[in-house]
């Protein structure tokens, strides 16, 4: 028998074109001023405002603000990782290691280390208020996580990263080096905090090159 289907998840079935267009449109508004404002800093009429719905819309989509603040980090989550793709599916060379932060650093750069992480930030706010948002960043992280260690993984299985490394422990090294060192080059509004970290556990990796 298969298990039932979220709530969430049977409503957005039901949904028409113009429901999911609008489903989308607020998510994307909510999105946008949470990455701004926070999610505590944005209200609900914010959301109507921007997204140019009824409060009672709101409601009906997403259930209350928390519901929508799920939705939120799922948005987030797929956008951010739509991004890097399809760097993030070919982890599996140093070279390919350096591009992809590399690229995440020019982003930064682009808009001046304002903002941070849309993820990163997130959860900084809610992980420690929020169980379900907490939940559900967790996930998000996994997701963002998993391909570098898939491509730490496909390295050593072609003898090319030494037995000796332990892909899971460094793949959470480079993504711990990238969160830390966005926050720090938001903070300080340069991408060198960034750049240094990622590349300290790139070179690390780099130490387990079977040469």
């Amino acid at each position: 028998m298969n298990a039932p289907a979220k709530a969430g998840e049977s409503k957005r079935q039901r949904l028409t074109k113009g429901g999911c267009k609008t489903r989308e449109r607020i998510i994307e508004a909510a999105a946008e001023l949470m990455f701004h404002r926070g999610a505590g800093g944005t209200s609900i009429p914010d959301i109507q405002a921007a997204a140019g719905v009824s409060a009672s819309q709101i409601y009906h989509y997403f259930g209350d603000k928390q519901g929508l603040v799920l939705a939120v980090i799922d948005h987030q989550t797929d956008t951010r990782l739509a991004q890097q793709r399809p760097l993030l599916d070919n982890l599996d060379s140093i070279e390919a290691l350096r591009e992809w932060c590399d690229r995440a650093g020019s982003r930064q750069d682009a808009r001046g280390c304002e903002g941070g992480c849309e993820i990163g930030s997130l959860a900084g706010e809610l992980a420690d208020s929020d169980h379900s948002a907490r939940t559900r960043l967790v996930s998000a992280f996994d997701r963002w996580e998993d391909p570098i260690r898939s491509g730490l993984a496909r390295m050593q299985a072609r003898g090319e990263l030494s037995e000796r490394a332990d892909t899971a422990a460094l793949a959470t090294a480079l993504l711990a080096a990238v969160q830390g060192g966005m926050l720090l080059s938001q903070v300080r509004r340069s991408s060198t905090a960034y750049r240094q970290a990622v590349s300290a556990v790139i070179d690390h990796i780099e130490s387990y090159l079977v040469r």
